[in-house]
């Protein structure tokens, strides 16, 4: 990577910003461990997030109003993904393929309240294999093997409910926390989750209602937010309590996979990054950890992947 082009990304908060209000927007979010090392690929090798967001015609005073529809799609596997007897899988080979409609609503008080329905396939007919052969070629890695003890087919219907406060901000608007509270139930992810959420800006923080931190800078041509220039670090660290993990013990209602196991019932994810607007763009780069998610890995010291963000406005 080019370090003049990294800065000029990184500053580019340009003059030509505008105050403009957008009602739409299309974003991608790709996870890969290739994004802090191209010596590892394990576990959870890779995600890919598309994104459509807008905000209704029909305007609420008390609150804004976001919807949210998503196509993901995650791939994991063992150690490495060229390991072919099963008997030496330390995590099940898994891809999970998805659709999710998200309904968030920002409050006066600073909090937002987001329920999600998800619908998809964990296995094979998800296609897990087939992505991870063609970006194995793309970089030229060997292809993987191992597929044909994957996670089987199982259906997936999850709903999610989040909640998230603002506990303040100082006087100079720079820093701020936020207390996230989620709950996960379904056939894939069963799962209750705590944790904090901090910015430290190099501009003037925006509210949780109005910040490409949590989603919510679309606005209605009648509510009184504007859009402002966001240049920020942020961290968030949680506790997740599982309860239900189908792509490490298979599907509830499908019990013919070859490779399970139990996961670890509580999990710690510690996740900093940087997001910044350009006009009607906005782009970030994070640093994700997670605590090992079911015992004796390989690699048992935890697991770690790079973020990639991008969105673009419109009307």
């Amino acid at each position: 990577m080019k370090y003049p082009f990294l800065l000029l990304l990184l500053f580019l908060t340009v003059e030509s910003f505008s105050q403009e209000k957008f009602t739409k927007e299309f974003s991608m979010v790709t996870d890969n461990d290739l994004y802090i090392s191209i010596e590892k690929d394990r576990y959870y090798s890779n995600g890919l997030f598309l994104s459509y967001r807008y905000i209704p015609t029909k305007f609420n005073k008390t609150h804004k109003k976001i919807i949210t529809v998503t196509l993901g799609h995650q791939i994991y596997t063992p150690f490495k993904s060229t390991v072919v007897n099963k008997i030496l899988h330390d995590r099940p080979f898994a891809g999970f393929l998805y659709a999710q409609l998200d309904v968030s609503k920002t409050f006066k008080n600073n909090s937002i309240l987001k329920n999600s329905f998800l619908v998809g396939v964990l296995g094979k007919s998800a296609f897990g294999q087939e992505l991870q052969e063609a970006i194995h070629e793309i970089y030229n890695f060997k292809k993987p093997d191992g597929w044909k003890h994957q996670i089987r087919n199982t259906l997936a219907l999850n709903f999610e409910g989040e909640y998230m406060k603002s506990v303040g901000i100082n006087k100079s608007f720079i820093l701020d926390g936020n207390i996230l509270s989620k709950l996960r139930i379904g056939t894939i992810f069963t799962d209750a989750s705590l944790g904090f959420i901090g910015r430290i800006g190099f501009k003037k923080l925006q509210p949780i209602n109005n910040s490409i931190a949590f989603n919510t800078n679309l606005n209605h041509k009648l509510n009184s937010f504007k859009r402002e220039i966001e240049s920020f670090l942020y961290y968030e660290a949680s506790l997740t309590y599982v309860v239900y993990d189908a792509t490490i013990q298979g599907g509830l209602f499908n019990k013919l996979s070859p490779v399970t196991f139990r996961p670890k019932k509580i999990i710690f994810d510690l996740e900093v990054g940087y997001k910044f607007t350009a006009n009607r763009f906005h782009f970030g780069y994070a640093y994700h950890f997670h605590t090992n998610k079911l015992k004796n890995l390989r690699f048992d010291k935890g697991n770690d992947y790079g973020k990639l963000f991008f969105s673009y406005l419109f009307h």
